[in-house]
């Protein structure tokens, strides 16, 4: 006689937030996350119904934190094993780690953290020309300012997702400088980057980081993945 003992665990889910209102971005970021998604894991990319198309001032930002936490009151009974803040930015990282006991990071920190972890030096490419003192402000809260180079290439989100010609023209510039200056790793700060990591190392020979596998690694850690098992059998 054989007995099966199947021992069920809940798949990990995890949420993953674009805190601004472009679809355009959002939508780039829920393709490259079905690709990277492990299996066993469900994620759901999803971004607040109100808020700032772009987040590039202070005002930006504090309009969207509000939209981000009434997003994450809404759905903090989905029982989500963690959250991924899909901005270089800290926006409402801490506010949701006060909501959560779940892991929760942005693909600023994964994405910093890992550059670091290449030994030398590294540069963050950005797009708007203020949002490098935060991403400055941010290596150096982590302990690796005197390796991290911020730069930006002085367009917005909106031109970055829509890979404009002049958005691009850019973006190709600052990382054959990066690479100039002995860039060990180059990330690429912002969302609207997102899927854009792997083609841009196959094309430039160096290591091109996003955050979002980095973040997904991250969440995950507190959880084991399994599927459905077989165990005991005889």
């Amino acid at each position: 006689m054989s007995h099966h003992q199947i021992q069920v665990t809940e798949p990990p889910r995890i949420l993953i937030i674009n805190p601004n209102t472009n679809s355009t971005v959002t939508q780039s970021i829920r393709e490259l996350v079905l690709r990277i998604t492990p299996p066993g894991v469900i994620t759901e990319v999803t971004s607040p119904a109100h808020g700032p198309y772009a987040i590039e001032t202070e005002q930006d930002k504090a309009t969207a934190i509000q939209h981000v936490l009434t997003l994450i009151e809404k759905r903090n009974a989905d029982g989500f094993s963690g959250y991924i803040m899909a901005c270089f930015d800290d926006i409402a990282i801490a506010n949701i780690r006060q909501l959560t006991q779940a892991p929760v990071i942005s693909l600023a920190e994964a994405g910093i953290r890992y550059a670091a972890a290449s030994g030398g030096l590294f540069t963050v490419i950005t797009t708007f020309v203020k949002a490098v003192p935060t991403i400055e402000a941010l290596s150096a809260t982590y302990g690796l300012s005197e390796r991290c180079r911020v730069v930006a290439t002085g367009l917005g989100v909106a031109d970055t997702a829509a890979q404009t010609e002049h958005a691009e023209a850019r973006l190709h510039d600052a990382i054959q400088t990066a690479i100039k200056l002995d860039a060990q790793a180059i990330v690429l700060g912002s969302g609207a980057f997102a899927g854009r990591a792997k083609a841009l190392q196959a094309r430039y020979r160096i290591n091109v980081i996003d955050g979002f596998e980095e973040a997904l690694s991250y969440v995950l850690k507190p959880t084991q993945v399994i599927n459905q098992t077989q165990v005991n059998k005889h």
